[in-house]
């Protein structure tokens, strides 16, 4: 289902940075096609807006893409059934690069001269324009407007011999973030960009292997977890075994930050570390720097959650839940209207008036975007009867776009970006406002601090320290270019 097309967009965009897509692959199981489609259910959360599944059997293909969630598109025994083979590849997506329409839903599929090959991508090529001209000149056609497209075209157009060395030679003409999960005739290929921004893991169950972005897909699958597929790793699992390669030279790792933050879900681990623990760790911290007298800590449902348990904890005012949030909102078909509008907000969320009435409330979110959704949040804790509110941020100011598989609103629509803190402050209309602060972020993460020549972290949407050459908005005529190229950019 795509939201955009409702009568008056999405009412329940919880103004939120969102992830471009999660991926799986599984090698070696019978029924591979069913632990995918469990394992994309989990990972439902880093994309809803597409899902698909590729197969392959020992001779053939099979492909099943759907618009919209994975249930309802993959919980039929008929579609499962037709997924025949021992080792399938599934994603789930959220568009930054390409438009909305099935032609953009992964795994895309090519056939090229030494065969099938089928590709799942978590992030963003941030010099995809440039290459697809460049692909275009030469005589590629395309047929999706995804930034994937360009990988299967670089891999069928490289002059070296093997498929490795085909996709080993594309790989390194491409620039941004990647976590790849791809499916040829010969096995699975699995590989994670130099930098480590997006995440990979590698599990096992039985005899088969899985790959997945975050380790609650394979918690539901009941597989193990053998580690995280390392920056610049390439691990290929064919008959003939699992082998780890690493093609492209050793950096200093990236990966991105608001993985902790926000994007995994919070019984995921990520590079070793609990994103429970540290959302937790991020509260506490926030209360040491940003302290408040107030009666009651209270957290935006559900991504504030574990911020605001950490935040009661260290500042010792009780964690109470004075929003209560809908897990049923759904498609709506009322018509367009302010009233209807303005009321969006409240089909997902709505105040505990028995709870706040008269109190003075901590509210903690993960982070402000536009800030659109924050100000209907406090007007509705202040028409509940709250009597005041004080809000804090369990991340620094989101201030610059990302290029590297995040849907991001251009930088003219990031409230962090127009507006100092005050204005901020009076815009969402809060007794006070504060963000958790940069080196505090890294606090909790187990680091003294963000080394500023050596940052240990992709903090790009902080700081505006983007660890990659951003090619096609460097190249761009107009700067605000980048906001094109985010809203049309899986």
């Amino acid at each position: 289902m795509d939201l955009t097309t409702l009568p008056f967009g999405n009412p329940f965009d919880d103004d939120k940075l969102h992830e471009e897509c999660g991926v799986i692959g599984v090698y070696g199981s019978e029924g591979a096609a069913a632990l995918t489609a469990l394992g994309l259910h989990a990972l439902q959360h880093r994309g809803q807006e597409a899902a698909g599944i590729t197969t392959f059997d020992g001779k053939d293909f099979h492909t099943h893409r759907a618009m919209g969630h994975v249930a309802g598109n993959f919980d039929s025994e008929e579609v499962i059934r037709r997924l025949v083979g021992d080792i399938a590849i599934g994603h789930n997506r959220y568009s930054t690069t390409g438009e909305t329409a099935l032609r953009n839903v992964q795994p895309l599929y090519a056939e090229l001269a030494s065969g099938g090959f089928a590709v799942a991508h978590n992030g963003n090529i941030s010099n995809s324009v440039k290459l697809r001209r460049e692909l275009i000149r030469r005589g590629s056609i395309f047929q999706s407007t995804s930034d994937t497209e360009v990988i299967i075209h670089l891999v069928a157009t490289s002059t070296y011999r093997t498929l490795l060395d085909k996709f080993i030679d594309a790989l390194k003409q491409v620039e941004g973030a990647y976590s790849l999960v791809c499916l040829t005739g010969e096995g699975m290929i699995a590989c994670r960009d130099p930098l480590g921004v997006r995440p990979l893991v590698l599990g096992r169950l039985g005899d088969a292997y899985i790959f997945a972005s975050e380790t609650v897909a394979l918690d539901v699958v009941g597989a193990t977890f053998l580690r995280s597929v390392e920056p610049g790793e390439m691990v290929v699992v064919s008959p003939r075994g699992l082998r780890s390669l690493r093609p492209f030279g050793v950096m200093r790792p990236r990966p991105c930050i608001f993985e902790h933050v926000y994007f995994s879900r919070p019984d995921s681990v990520v590079d070793g570390s609990s994103v429970y623990q540290v959302r937790k760790k991020i509260g506490a911290q926030l209360a040491i720097e940003s302290p408040v007298d107030a009666d009651m800590v209270v957290p935006v449902p559900d991504s504030g959650t574990p911020a605001a348990i950490g935040y009661a904890q260290e500042s010792g005012l009780p964690f109470e839940l004075g929003i209560i949030r809908s897990h049923y909102v759904g498609r709506t078909f009322i018509q367009p209207g302010d009233q209807i509008r303005n009321l969006g907000v409240k089909l997902k969320h709505n105040a505990n008036r028995a709870m706040i009435d008269g109190k003075r409330i901590v509210l903690i979110d993960d982070s402000i975007v536009r800030g659109t959704t924050s100000l209907k949040i406090v007007q509705m804790l202040r028409d509940a009867g709250a009597a005041e509110v004080h809000m804090r941020i369990a991340s620094p100011p989101t201030r610059h776009s990302c290029f590297y598989g995040v849907d991001t609103p251009e930088r003219s629509k990031l409230l962090a970006a127009n507006m100092d803190v005050e204005r901020m402050r009076e815009y969402i209309k809060v007794d006070s406002l504060a963000f958790l602060s940069i080196d505090g972020l890294y606090r909790a993460l187990g680091e003294d601090l963000r080394l500023d020549d050596a940052p240990q972290y992709c903090d790009a949407c902080f700081t505006g320290d983007y660890p990659t050459r951003l090619t096609d908005f460097e190249e761009a005529e107009v700067p605000d270019q980048l906001s094109m190229l985010a809203e049309r950019m899986i």
